[in-house]
């Protein structure tokens, strides 16, 4: 049962900003101070991170050039210029290497209401390392991801309406997996074959192909939201593959690219490294008109991708649109049908947003809906293997507060509720409720 005073707590958190968003902000930019200064602000002189030897810098900018050349998010999916990419610890490495290090350790508590719902408290953590060079010829890239979350129990953390991969041998619903030890584990060499052109190759035992747009925790618009969305398996469930290679052409404006990969989602062994299988196949198309818009459109073809689903293979199509101002405002909106080979075809779409109304104060949320024929996982129960359409409404609130250097921390909470058939009443009540508070340390934003 949700517990009133972290219902109240929660409500709360979500709607104290509003009132700072009342208040008048003419006299000065309220989100300058999201933008990351190319000078020192005691001189007019610019920075040389070099003699510094590590800074805390925009990583979109410092690998890519100018700000109308895209950012890099997941695997080697672009995200608008102006969403800069990932922030955190650079280090000059010599010979020409640069070191970066970005994570966060999120410690969570969730409660979530109805028959099926439950409460926990957890910690999600992730933990990127990676090296770049740039040669008068192109660039190299090594890259690694990690988590701890493994020492989670498989069975994750309470979600309502999520389902995917199993715990126990048993589908995982109403629950939102842990993250293997190894996400990415990839290298990616880019050479030029103009003067804004080049082709490129990815890959590696740990990575991600070229299906949809930048997985969740890696686009601006869901950096501080807490939970997975229930859409994941449409849209994000190949962003930790075993077993990827990636040939790409890109210039500024557009981004061609297609994947071999393994097409079996991760195993509940969450702390080794799965055999390759490269067994599936994707293609994925993104065009760039400006720096603040980044719109792709993929299809793939996964073998056998689900446990709960023996021999059913999976055609997925998804499409996004992602958005940046610069100063603190990301949005998305993507859409995903899957196609299971025998089956139905199932579709997904969500809207997501992150808004920095100023240096300390932040509102987020998401809308999605899903039509998911996993929710009953007793072949016994009459409702097993039926669709059921349901939709998430989840709003939010942090209070950012630099610590020292590149460590950051975000106190804040969300508050969810769902529209679903009333069949589903029986399982989950009438009016089942989410509530998520938080605390986020990170390196970098």
């Amino acid at each position: 049962m949700l517990k009133t005073p972290l219902l109240a707590g929660a409500a709360a958190l979500a709607l104290f900003p509003l009132s700072a968003a009342a208040q008048d902000h003419s006299g000065a930019d309220p989100h300058a101070g999201h933008q990351m200064p190319a000078a020192d602000p005691k001189s007019a002189e610019p920075v040389d991170h070099a003699a510094m030897g590590h800074a805390t810098t925009d990583h979109g900018a410092m690998n890519h050039g100018p700000a109308t050349t895209p950012a890099e998010g997941s695997g080697t999916a672009r995200l608008p210029a102006k969403e800069g990419g990932h922030s955190g610890l650079h280090i000059d490495a010599g010979n020409d290497w640069m070191m970066m290090a970005h994570g966060f350790a999120w410690g969570v508590y969730t409660d979530q209401s109805g028959p099926r719902g439950d409460d926990k408290a957890y910690v999600q953590s992730m933990l990127m390392l990676s090296g770049e060079k740039q040669t008068d010829w192109g660039r190299i890239q090594l890259k690694s991801m990690m988590s701890l979350e493994p020492l989670m129990s498989n069975f994750g953390y309470p979600n309502l309406f999520a389902s995917g991969e199993t715990a126990g041998g048993e589908p995982l619903v109403d629950r939102q997996h842990p993250h293997d030890l190894f996400m990415e584990l990839a290298a990616r060499v880019d050479v030029n074959v103009g003067e804004d052109a080049r082709m490129f190759v990815y890959g590696g035992p740990v990575g991600e192909p070229a299906i949809g747009p930048s997985a969740f925790m890696h686009r601006g618009s869901a950096r501080l939201n807490p939970e997975a969305p229930i859409t994941h398996h449409w849209f994000d469930s190949t962003h930790i593959t075993y077993g990827v290679a990636t040939l790409g052409f890109a210039t500024p404006a557009i981004q061609l690219e297609g994947s071999i990969f393994t097409g079996r989602e991760p195993d509940e062994k969450r702390w080794n490294i799965e055999s390759p299988r490269f067994d599936s196949w994707a293609l994925r198309g993104t065009w760039t008109p400006s720096p603040a818009w980044a719109l792709q459109i993929s299809h793939a073809r996964l073998k056998e991708p689900e446990a709960q689903h023996p021999g059913e293979n999976e055609h997925r199509t998804t499409a996004s649109i992602q958005y940046a101002n610069g100063r603190g405002l990301s949005a998305t909106a993507a859409y995903s049908a899957k196609n299971r080979d025998p089956g139905d075809t199932l579709s997904a779409w969500l809207a997501e947003v992150n808004w920095d109304l100023d240096d300390h104060h932040t509102l987020f949320g998401r809308v999605e809906n899903v039509k998911n024929d996993e929710l009953f996982s007793d072949h016994d129960d009459p409702l097993h293997d039926r669709p059921f359409r349901v939709t998430k409404f989840q709003a939010g609130y942090a209070y950012r507060l630099p610590i020292s250097g590149p460590l950051n921390l975000a106190l804040g909470g969300s508050i969810a509720a769902f529209a679903k058939p009333r069949a589903l009443d029986a399982a989950y009540g009438n009016n089942p409720i989410g509530a998520t508070v938080f605390a986020r340390l990170s390196i970098g934003h």
